[in-house]
């Protein structure tokens, strides 16, 4: 087991990190009253597997705690030691950091409520939130497949149902867990159960297109907001709300105003006091987000908190 640590630039809470992928349907987390943020996912390289202990001793005020991840990466089912080059145990720090979004300077996400009184109450509520992400780009892609034209609980369902049976158990603090199907192993499977030959056609597509980078977190995040969603677009059955999808919250970009959106411009609507007509025009909205910049994403989340809090639905 492996050991890393993060020291936070901004707000950060591992509490409400774990409260919110409690109520996500996808996630499908489990409360822990331990305090430990427990993680099962394939690794950036197709390949491996990471179990994951996140533990933070949260305190009253002054900057957020260190961050403290326990774990373990395994190949083949096994155990693998760290690199001689530690290029695999840099690699796995870059994504734990990358999935609770600590690898984002947050140091000015404050100071967005100075200018925007409903910033500001979101950040009273939510008081170190920061984007929770799918494990990857590539999760985030099968999750778009999976999930589309279910209700969110049947496709959460449906998405544990396939880690349970294609992808790997490893204990996790004391407990077991099911890693998502490694774009490896789910690029093997001929059938899904309960999952239409469509949609395995699909998944296997979104394998594919990981094993061939091109769903690459660091690449989609670098270049023009436009051109990443061009390349989404380009995969089998992403479309335009599944494109900013995984954008949003399996590349993890900070700053992006989802037009194609609806239940976050409902959210915003309400927040705001806007009437019906503006609401609906995107453009608008739009206009209102661009006060939020570089955090637009994480502004979107807390909107997004907010409504699953008051009618547990989740994206």
């Amino acid at each position: 087991m492996a050991a890393v640590s993060f020291t936070p630039a901004g707000p950060f809470s591992l509490t409400a990190a774990a409260r919110f992928l409690e109520i996500c349907t996808p996630a499908a987390y489990e409360h822990s009253p331990d305090g430990v943020l427990r993680l099962a996912f394939p690794g950036d390289d197709g390949e491996s597997v990471i179990g994951c202990a996140v533990r933070q001793e949260e305190t009253a005020g002054g900057p957020a705690a260190t961050v403290h991840a326990e774990y373990t990466r395994y190949v083949d089912g096994r155990a693998v030691r760290s690199t001689a080059d530690g290029a695999a145990d840099e690699a796995v720090r870059a994504h734990i950091a990358r999935i609770l979004s600590l690898d984002i300077d947050g140091t000015g996400f404050a100071a967005l409520a100075d200018a925007d009184p409903v910033v500001a109450g979101l950040q009273t509520e939510f008081p170190g939130l920061r984007p929770v992400l799918f494990h990857s780009p590539y999760e985030a892609a099968a999750w778009t497949v999976i999930g589309n034209r279910l209700r969110m609980d049947q496709g959460g369902r449906l998405k544990a149902r396939i880690a349970e049976e294609y992808g790997q158990a490893v204990e996790v603090a004391g407990r077991t867990l099911h890693a998502f199907p490694t774009p490896t192993a789910l690029r093997r499977v001929d059938r899904f159960t309960g999952l239409p030959g469509l949609k395995a056609e699909r998944l296997r597509a979104i394998a594919d297109a990981a094993l061939d980078d091109r769903l690459n977190a660091r690449q989609l995040r670098s270049q023009p907001i436009e051109f990443s969603l061009t390349d989404l677009k380009e995969l089998p059955g992403i479309g335009p709300f599944s494109a900013e999808l995984i954008l949003i919250r399996g590349v993890g970009h900070p700053d992006v105003f989802p037009v194609h959106e609806p239940r976050m411009h409902q959210a915003m609507a309400a927040a705001y006091g806007l009437d019906a007509a503006t609401a609906a025009d995107t453009a608008r909205l739009a206009a209102i987000a661009a006060a939020w910049r570089p955090y637009r994403s994480w502004v979107g989340l807390h909107l997004r908190s907010r409504a699953q809090e008051r009618a547990a639905v989740c994206r």
